[in-house]
Formats: C-alpha cells, sequence, structure tokens
C-alpha cells in the first residue's frame, strides 16, 4: 500500500471510465467549464444562506467557515456497497460485544487477546460504567466508521468512531443541494436514496428507550451550545428527528429520572441523544466544573430509567490501540473472519513497533491513540525534518499515546478545483445506526475530500471539503 500510485476511483486518465462513472464521464466531457463553476457558487450560496458552517477552534474567522462542497458526486456501485454494508454491520455488531464485555465480564481479558492494561487503565475506559448494561444492550447506537479504499477490491476501516460521530448533517445536505443544482444527473442515474435517515435514527432511538417507558418515548438532543463546532449539525437533526434540541440547563434529574422542563411543567424524558463528550455529562461522576450536562444524569442512567445515545464509556471503543486489536475482536465475538480489513498498525507501547516507527517516522502516519479531526498527527512523507525530530521526542517521551500506520496510496475521485476537473484523495464515513432490533445504514454515507494537491488530509478542519456520495441501483 506504501508508496503506491492511488487507485481512480472514474479512472481519470484513461479513455474508458469504470463501469459505475460511466454516465458522469459522459456528462463531465459535455459540461461547459463555466457551467460547472456556476453551479459550485450557487451550492456554496445555498450553504451560506441556510448557515451550515464549522467552527476550527482557535481560528478567528471560525464563525464564517464553510466546508467546502464538491458538486462531482463520489460514485459507488452496488455490488461494492453490498459487501461495504455487510462489513460495517458485521464491525458494529463485535464493538457492541466489546463494549459489553469489558464492563461486564471482561471474557475477551481473560482469554488473554487484550492486554488488561491497555483497557482497564485506558483514559477512555469509564469507571462509572462498570457492571451497568445499557437498555437493550447497546452501548453504540450511532457509529461513523472511517473507510478508505486503495483499489477496486480493496477496502480499510482506518477509524471506528463510537462517541459521537458528527458529519450526517452533511450527507443529508449535500443529496438537498445535488437535486436540486444538478436534476439532469439524477435523471440518468438510479440513485440510492439516503433521505430516509432521520426515520431510521428516529426509529433506533425509540427502540431503545428504558423497559419502563410508558407509550411513546420523549426524546431529546443534548448539545453543548451554539458555541460547539457541530451545533449546527445538533439543531438540524433534532428538526428533522421532530424532539427537543437541550442544554444541560434545560433538564434536571429527581427521584432517579430525567425531566425537561417545559411551559407546561416537567416532562420525563426516555431517551437522550447526546453531543456532549463524557467528561462534561454528569458534573456530579465526572468533571465536577462542567456547566455543560446534568447534575444525577448517570443515577437515572444507572437506574435503568433512562437510556443515553451513545452510552457513556464507548470511547474506548474509539481507541486507536483498541483498534488495532479490531480483527482479533471481531473474531472472538462473531465467530467469523473480519469481511473489512484493518489498516496495518503498529502499536508504539510495544518496544519493537516503537523500534520500527523510529526509523521510519518518514514514511508513515502517526497518530495520538485519543486523537480526532486530524490533529495531533504526523504524515511523514509531507513533515520536514525539524517536525519529525519533534515528533520522534514525543514518541520516545510517551510512547503508549501513539500508534502508526503506513502511508496510504488514498483513491481519488475527480473534483472540480478552480484550475478545472483533477483527482483528489478521498474517504467515506458510513453511519451504523444500531437499535433493539439489529443494525441499519443507508446507502452511502458522507465522503470527504482534501481539496489541496497530494494531501491526505480530508479533515474539515484540516482543510478538506465534502461530496455526495451515490450508491447505484442500476
Amino acid at each position: 500500500m506504501q508508496g503506491a500510485q492511488a487507485f481512480d476511483e472514474m479512472g481519470f486518465d484513461g479513455d474508458t471510465p469504470r463501469d459505475a462513472y460511466h454516465r458522469i464521464k459522459r456528462w463531465l466531457d459535455d459540461a461547459p467549464p463555466e457551467y460547472l463553476q456556476t453551479r459550485r457558487a450557487q451550492a456554496e450560496l445555498f450553504f451560506r444562506r441556510i448557515g451550515i458552517t464549522f467552527a476550527v477552534y482557535g481560528d478567528a474567522q471560525a464563525d464564517e467557515r464553510l466546508i467546502p462542497f464538491d458538486i462531482i458526486p463520489r460514485v459507488i456501485a452496488r455490488s461494492e456497497w453490498t459487501r461495504l454494508e455487510k462489513g460495517l454491520v458485521q464491525r458494529v455488531k463485535a464493538l457492541n460485544a466489546f463494549l459489553a464485555d469489558v464492563y461486564g465480564p471482561r471474557e475477551i481479558l481473560r482469554a488473554g487477546l487484550l492486554p488488561d492494561e491497555l483497557v482497564l487503565r485506558n483514559p477512555q475506559y469509564c469507571l462509572a460504567v462498570i457492571g451497568k448494561q445499557p437498555p437493550h444492550g447497546v452501548f453504540t447506537h450511532i457509529a461513523g466508521i472511517d473507510i478508505v479504499r486503495t483499489g477496486p477490491d480493496d477496502f480499510y476501516v482506518l477509524e471506528d468512531n463510537a462517541r459521537t460521530p458528527s458529519g450526517v448533517s452533511y450527507m443529508l445536505e449535500n443529496r438537498e443541494v445535488m437535486l436540486r443544482l444538478l436534476p439532469e444527473l439524477f435523471d440518468r442515474h438510479r440513485v440510492a436514496p439516503v433521505d430516509d435517515y432521520p426515520e431510521m435514527l428516529l426509529s433506533t432511538l425509540s427502540s431503545v428507550a428504558p423497559p419502563n417507558c410508558k407509550g411513546e418515548p420523549t426524546i431529546v438532543v443534548l448539545t453543548p451550545g451554539f458555541h460547539n463546532s457541530a451545533y449546527y449539525e445538533h439543531s438540524f437533526l433534532a428538526d428533522k428527528l421532530g424532539v427537543e434540541l437541550v442544554e444541560g440547563s434545560d433538564l434536571f434529574v429527581r427521584g432517579d429520572m430525567l425531566f425537561m422542563r417545559t411551559t407546561e411543567g416537567p416532562k420525563r424524558v426516555d431517551v437522550v441523544y447526546r453531543r456532549v463528550d463524557d467528561d462534561f455529562i454528569d458534573p456530579l461522576v465526572f468533571n465536577p466544573g462542567s456547566v455543560l450536562g446534568v447534575p444525577g444524569l448517570m443515577s437515572a442512567y444507572a437506574a435503568g430509567n433512562l437510556t443515553i445515545a451513545n452510552a457513556p464509556g464507548t470511547g474506548i471503543a474509539d481507541d486507536k490501540a483498541v483498534y488495532s486489536y479490531m480483527p482479533e475482536i471481531v473474531r472472538f465475538y462473531t465467530g467469523e473472519e473480519p469481511i473489512l480489513a484493518n489498516v496495518p498498525t503498529w502499536r508504539c507501547r510495544e518496544r519493537d513497533a516503537l523500534g520500527h516507527v523510529l526509523d521510519n517516522l518518514k514514511d508513515l502516519v502517526v497518530k495520538e491513540v485519543d486523537g480526532s479531526g486530524g490533529y495531533g498527527m504526523l504524515v511523514g512523507p509531507h513533515a520536514t525534518t525539524a517536525q519529525i525530530e519533534d515528533f520522534a521526542a514525543k514518541l520516545k517521551a510517551t510512547p503508549e499515546k501513539f500508534i502508526a500506520q503506513p502511508t496510504l496510496a488514498l483513491s481519488t475521485c475527480p473534483t472540480l478545483v478552480d484550475e478545472g476537473i483533477a483527482p483528489r484523495h478521498v474517504d467515506l464515513r458510513p453511519f451504523v445506526l444500531t437499535g433493539a432490533k439489529g443494525s441499519r445504514i443507508v446507502p452511502g454515507g458522507l465522503t470527504r475530500v482534501a481539496l489541496k494537491p497530494g494531501s491526505l488530509v480530508v479533515n474539515s478542519s484540516q482543510g478538506g471539503g465534502t461530496k455526495d456520495t451515490w450508491v447505484l441501483d442500476d
């Protein structure tokens, strides 16, 4: 995978495109450049008018930043998606089983498949959750699994996002803007819909309401507030679900039950779709200085009177060192071979692995085990000598905080840039919903694109953009 030429999903440099892109290639050949640039400008105007922004902490222009959107869709054939879907369902099933186990009987630790200290001493291991199983046994109700592609049949899981994965609002809004601006392109394809995601999410959350819930469950979306970088998504989802968007001050606990303040008096809440990290959801259990959460929230959860989605403690499944054991985890809990492979990973906490990483830093990608958003990482081939030396010092000081992976030749898709149409590297984040009756996935997900030539960093916080993702039914 390392040093290889990137796989182009359309066949950008060839005369004959891949089957899934045949009509897209014809459309691009026929469309005048000024037409494409006009549609690109109209898409930006659309997103600006409806207020889709993404704040970048520490950036003075954070309130004004839009995630760039590319109007050329990323296309996935139905046969390709079918394999991805099976692999995603298998992986999330294993993640939920792993979480139930490490907070319960710890059979995987007794079997010696993971080092005890990797789990039990992990900063993301939540002591307050030990012995407390969530309603219906589901820990991660909404999972965002990051997928990269390196060849026609080569898909790899890059990361598991099991805490509060974001980006689904962009998936839905990307489709909306494409339908408005390029209806003629949809007329040429049978594109699988994604607009039923809110209905699927509402059904999923309703299905995991506590057993003592009477009638239709009351569901809320808990946000840290409008200063949060993903606040637009929080309000968007609450609106689409038809539920209340609340902050911690809107809720209180009485008698081990959670209530919401309303103009008609207190109303019991059964399910909280929280977009607040563990550290801040209950100051009586976690960070005592938090004003974002609800005092006593964990007591209501522990009493079985409340479902929190995703459940507290899921951060251990996000840990990138734990990720490196996912093939073993999948086999242990499902009895099956993993359908989707991991990216080869060196655990820097291991002496031999650390030595290899230090000797090859210029060729590797090094990440913090609990990092996200493209921060705190080293992309060796694009780093300066000084950056590599600084990172080597970090690795030697705290090797347990890092993992390393080869520099993948991520696939590319045609992308409209200022100079015209050019290949840019992409990844994919499908969203897996798991409720009382199993997992469901809308066909597609959020494609993120690295807009800088040659860049492999697709994160919006690092200058990446997004694309609409089409799964073709024909």
